[in-house]
């Protein structure tokens, strides 16, 4: 899968680290629902990772949103942009304008990533900063401030 190998390598380095660094142990089996669900003053969008720079104590992320489209929408859509309706395992990212949005990411927010297909194991934020992968990823925002950051699977 594209962008996983810089997690496995990041995964394998902890797990090489020792017991010191207390490498999380990959889930395997149902996959996490996504898009995460949002509180009441929340908002989740789906996007990619451009950098996630440490500022003080916490972090600031660069993030490219797109649209995450499933069903006619994402059939009607792809259509539109292509010239077919065919959408392979019934998803559709639409990319329109690439303009980048800034987040504040708390060092504590949960961030949840793929390791070995559906497998996925929760890392630090500074962990995902130091190779953030290339595959999208799910945020669940208050205002302007990052609570999660799940990895979404792409067959």
């Amino acid at each position: 899968m594209r962008g996983s190998a810089a997690v496995l390598a990041l995964t394998a380095a902890l797990v090489a680290a020792g017991p010191a660094s207390e490498a999380p142990a990959a889930t395997c089996g149902a996959l996490l629902k996504l898009p995460p669900a949002a509180a009441a003053g929340e908002f989740t969008m789906y996007g990619h990772i451009k950098s996630l720079t440490r500022k003080g104590r916490r972090f600031e992320l660069r993030f490219d949103p797109a649209l995450w489209l499933t069903g006619a929408t994402a059939t009607r859509a792809k259509l539109e942009d292509t010239g077919s309706g065919d959408v392979a395992n019934d998803y559709y990212v639409l990319e329109q304008g690439h303009r980048l949005l800034t987040f504040l990411v708390p060092a504590t927010a949960h961030v949840t990533v793929l390791v070995h297909g559906t497998c996925t194991t929760s890392i630090t934020v500074a962990q995902l900063a130091k190779s953030p992968p290339s595959d999208g990823f799910w945020l669940r925002v208050r205002i302007d401030t990052v609570r999660s950051l799940d990895q979404q699977y792409r067959p």
